[in-house]
């Protein structure tokens, strides 16, 4: 089995990555920085956990020796989506690494232009500009929106017991849970041939039919709350933008999750040309997600 270093594993989506890695047999690396913390280390027994400075290429370039496919599961803003991450790009061509799968994890990215979606500006930045002129293979996966944030986010409302959506409530919707994000990972990264880009989606489900699975699981009726048109939710982004410079410096201020529901609502960043029959992988559908999670609707 090939060996697979996996950057960002102290994170939640890099923790799922190497357990589903570990799962398949392969030889998993999480890559740390020296002096992580104990707890950040938990759930990564029985790997291969290696540290390096990121910021001593010498050093990363020796943790990736040997190394079949380097997978990052980084997170952050343009100094470590852009910058660290071509840290570990250069690095991984040093030791002559076959193949990187970068952090994208998202909607279809590379329709979107410039200025729809921030953190998606910086992945594409990352992708034109240092990736694609990289003597490296490469693949890029594209699942849609994690499927979880409609049980933490604003997707579907416990209390009110309704579903919030933007323009239309019959736009398609992709959703992916994290755990079958990594599963895909996993199986892109042992894949000895797959495609430049990935895109796999656990259910593809439209605000209408959330509405009617909340129902079913619940016992009790959803409704529909339109929040407003695409158009009244691009002039609400412009409203964050311009009140709030100051959140431009956060990963994840407001106006950057109006800008990801956006490119969902829109329909702009749905994925087509699927490649979910490329794996014999049992996904989530979001009826799923809610009959494990049914007390949040009762409650």
């Amino acid at each position: 089995m090939p060996t697979i270093v996996v950057a960002g594993a102290t994170g939640r989506l890099g923790h799922l990555i190497v357990k589903a890695l570990s799962a398949r047999g392969a030889t998993v690396r999480p890559l740390v920085r020296p002096g992580s913390p104990p707890d950040k280390l938990q759930g990564l027994d029985g790997t291969e956990i290696t540290e390096a400075d990121y910021a001593n290429p010498g050093q990363l370039a020796k943790a990736l020796e040997g190394v079949d496919v380097v997978v990052s599961a980084l997170n952050g803003l343009r100094d470590v989506i852009v910058g660290t991450q071509s840290q570990l790009l250069a690095a991984a061509v040093s030791a002559k690494v076959p193949r990187f799968i970068p952090s994208d994890y998202a909607a279809d990215l590379m329709a979107l232009t410039p200025g729809e979606n921030r953190n998606f500006d910086l992945r594409r930045e990352f992708r034109e500009q240092h990736l694609l002129k990289a003597p490296i293979a490469s693949t890029s996966i594209l699942v849609g929106g994690f499927m979880e944030l409609l049980l933490w986010g604003r997707g579907i409302d416990f209390k009110a017991h309704s579903v919030n959506y933007w323009g239309t409530p019959d736009q398609p919707l992709d959703y992916t849970t994290m755990a079958d994000t990594a599963a895909i990972t996993a199986e892109a990264a042992l894949d000895p041939a797959p495609p430049k880009i990935m895109r796999i989606v656990g259910n593809s489900v439209t605000a209408r039919q959330i509405a009617e699975a909340a129902a079913e699981v619940a016992g009790t009726p959803f409704s529909l709350n339109r929040l407003g048109s695409i158009d009244d939710l691009a002039a609400l982004i412009a409203k964050e933008l311009h009140d709030h410079p100051g959140t431009e410096t956060e990963t994840f201020p407001r106006f950057q999750q109006l800008q990801y529901a956006h490119n969902m609502h829109s329909g702009r960043g749905q994925l087509h040309d699927l490649d979910n029959g490329r794996y014999p992988l049992e996904l989530t559908s979001v009826r799923d997600l809610l009959r494990a999670n049914a007390r949040m609707l009762k409650g």
